[in-house]
């Protein structure tokens, strides 16, 4: 895994490949305007499908969205219901768009609890979308950073002990390729919608020097003023790494 991914424009401004975002505020939407929860996931959908049209547009390359957490499971069961169902409609009506953008569809997270529905419909939308490479998009579901932390750790464990790895040898970098983000950089930007200040158990490992970026705005109001403003928030900052104060 390449922690950094820091890329400069031709005006020399740092560039964000790597975007994720925390897709939060749709109940609070739905409650506003007295409708049912449902109704703001959907409206979320309709925020997610403009960000993945316009993202590449802005130069992102990668775009990493939690969809549904493993504290999710802990709201009523017909929420759960509702988000599992938009799931499988969202993979099915939108898996041709993506596919015709380049839009390439990856996961994280332990799919193997979703509903056997959900897993059929990510493995067709994964599969049609395999050549894309205008645009990465990642669904964070049934994640959680401690838990990814967890199951790399146990990896890491029967590695030793079958000896296919030292433990003398064990560094960031072997551990960093035993998390389900193995396969892309870290993010350089971490975009939370709501005005929640906190990760809320989001690529914990990943973001320990990604850039944060708040706006009050909820999810289903996000629009692609919002992420330029956040990518001209990026470009003015400098990424030290803990290199100097």
């Amino acid at each position: 895994m390449d922690g950094v991914t820091q890329d400069h424009d031709a005006g020399g401004s740092a560039r964000a490949r790597h975007v994720a975002i925390i897709m939060d505020g749709n109940g609070r939407w739905a409650a506003k305007r007295g409708l049912p929860r449902e109704a703001g996931h959907r409206a979320g959908i309709e925020a997610l499908r403009r960000v993945v049209r316009g993202a590449p547009d802005l130069g992102v390359e990668m775009l990493t969205v939690y969809a549904f957490s493993t504290e999710n499971w802990r709201r009523p069961a017909e929420e759960v219901s509702a988000l599992m169902r938009l799931l499988v409609e969202f993979l099915e009506s939108e898996t041709p768009e993506l596919a015709a953008q380049g839009v390439a569809l990856a996961t994280i997270g332990d799919l193997s609890v979703l509903p056997q529905e959900s897993q059929a419909a990510l493995r067709r939308a994964l599969a049609s979308t395999a050549g894309g490479g205008r645009l990465l998009l990642t669904l964070a579901l049934n994640y959680g950073g401690r838990a990814e932390i967890v199951r790399a750790a146990k990896k890491l464990v029967r590695m030793v002990q079958a000896g296919d790895v030292s433990l003398d040898d064990v560094d960031e970098a072997v551990f960093a390729r035993l998390l389900d983000t193995h396969a892309m950089p870290d993010p350089d930007l971490l975009v939370r919608a709501s005005g929640e200040e906190r990760l809320s158990n989001f690529l914990l490992w990943q973001s320990a020097y990604t850039e944060l970026w708040v706006t009050e705005t909820l999810w289903p109001d996000f629009g692609m003023e919002h992420l330029q403003q956040a990518l001209r928030a990026y470009a003015g900052r400098d990424r030290r790494y803990g290199s100097h104060s």
